[in-house]
């Protein structure tokens, strides 16, 4: 099967919002997945209260995350590609990237493994800048080349 842009983007558009759909499940039962998650590693009771902080602080940055993803691709569904506005969205997606990258790394110092996802978080701010710097250089282009008679 042979998908078109339109395809794609429906199902990027799809995972986007079963992503939200999980997350919203996570911000709603937070307090007990990470009581769930302390008793099955056998940490300390204590701990559930960092867990869900740590949880809670992030949830920001996914849920603006997915917001600016989403805008990006309604703006790529309807043609609006190399955009000054698509460039602030991948900005914007970056920075959130940066900040649960951040928030991880403070909570390595109660949960380790926490290190994981710094690293993976800072791996993923990386690849939408490089993306991000990709889309400023084609606009620069695209004005160039619309001013070339």
């Amino acid at each position: 099967m042979n998908w078109d842009k339109d395809q794609s983007i429906l199902l990027t558009q799809i995972c986007t919002a079963v992503f939200a759909a999980l997350l919203l499940a996570l911000d709603i039962g937070c307090y007990w997945a990470a009581s769930w998650f302390v008793l099955l590693r056998g940490l300390d009771r204590g701990s559930v209260w960092y867990f869900t902080a740590t949880v809670y602080a992030c949830s920001v940055f996914a849920w603006l995350l997915l917001w600016k993803l989403w805008g990006l691709l309604g703006s790529i569904k309807r043609g609006e590609i190399f955009t000054a506005e698509n460039v602030r969205r991948l900005r914007i997606v970056s920075w959130c990237c940066v900040g649960a990258a951040l928030l991880c790394l403070v909570s390595a110092l109660y949960y380790p493994s926490f290190l994981l996802i710094t690293a993976a978080a800072g791996f993923m701010c990386l690849i939408v800048r490089v993306v991000k710097n990709v889309f400023q250089q084609a606009i620069a282009m695209k004005s160039e080349l619309d001013l070339t008679i």
